[in-house]
């Protein structure tokens, strides 16, 4: 087992950025020496304790981009900058690629942001990439800028109103690029688990590698809880994940169906 500290270390909010009206950017000075696709668990004091994917690491300072969806997201929003909040992590499994490689990363709403991190590596091993974002509206888009910005990418855009860019969901642009004529060695996701759902059945259906990081209610990070584990298996999300295959993502009778809340209930997508 791998060795990790499970303490929160106490962080400074250095700058907050504002994406939009209910999206945060928190950026962190610290080397925390994560890997794309990994996540943490913020400690918000007073009110609790969540996990947010990261959004960016260069070994001096992380962000964490993060969506108010609820109380605690709520109280996060609160605090200015210059304020402390926990951090316990890195945790989970990140994505795997190699050198040179042709990638498809592909964010759905909040989901762009983490898949950012994974481009930003991608770019400084030679990795040729297409970045496909989606949203419901083009008001919800996230990170067009940054990724625009990063040398290399063929970034691809879609709305569920047409608002901006194709108008459909970001599986039909993937499929476009294929029946195009686009070879990859790898389709990374994160996003809606429906989304990713079709995404991994795309990847079966042409042959290609497909890496989903998979969102569960946790409460530890570490597999000591048992909040995450999946119906098919048991196995927690936070240790066998969360960035998880397709081969075996799809071996589990709960996935792209329903997933659990905090009472163990069923929520059917």
């Amino acid at each position: 087992m791998k060795n990790f500290d499970t303490r929160p270390l106490a962080l400074e909010i250095k700058k907050i950025i504002c994406e939009n009206e209910n999206t945060n950017t928190y950026v962190f000075e610290h080397n925390l020496k994560s890997k794309p696709g990994q996540f943490v668990m913020m400690w918000i004091p007073g009110v609790d304790e969540k996990p947010f994917s990261i959004a960016y690491d260069d070994g001096k300072q992380f962000w964490l981009t993060v969506c108010k969806v609820g109380p605690a997201t709520a109280e996060l929003f609160k605090l200015k900058e210059g304020a402390k909040v926990g951090i316990r992590g890195p945790f989970g499994k990140g994505f795997a690629f190699k050198k040179g490689e042709k990638l498809a990363l592909v964010g759905g709403g909040y989901g762009v942001a983490p898949m950012y991190c994974v481009a930003h590596k991608a770019i400084s091993k030679g990795c040729k990439v297409d970045f496909i974002l989606g949203a419901r509206n083009k008001d919800l888009l996230l990170y067009t800028q940054k990724i625009s910005g990063l040398h290399g990418i063929n970034l691809h855009i879609s709305t569920d109103d047409g608002s901006q860019g194709f108008k459909g969901f970001t599986t039909q642009v993937l499929e476009n690029l294929i029946a195009g004529g686009a070879k990859f060695d790898h389709i990374f996701a994160c996003g809606p688990e429906k989304m990713e759902y079709f995404l991994g059945l795309i990847a079966e259906k042409n042959g290609i590698d497909c890496q989903l990081a998979v969102e569960k209610y946790m409460k530890c990070g570490f597999g000591v809880c048992g909040q995450c584990a999946v119906d098919g298996s048991g196995e927690c999300v936070c240790k066998k994940g969360t960035v998880m295959n397709w081969k075996k993502l799809k071996t589990l009778s709960e996935f792209g169906k329903y997933h659990r809340d905090a009472q163990g209930k069923k929520h059917y997508f």
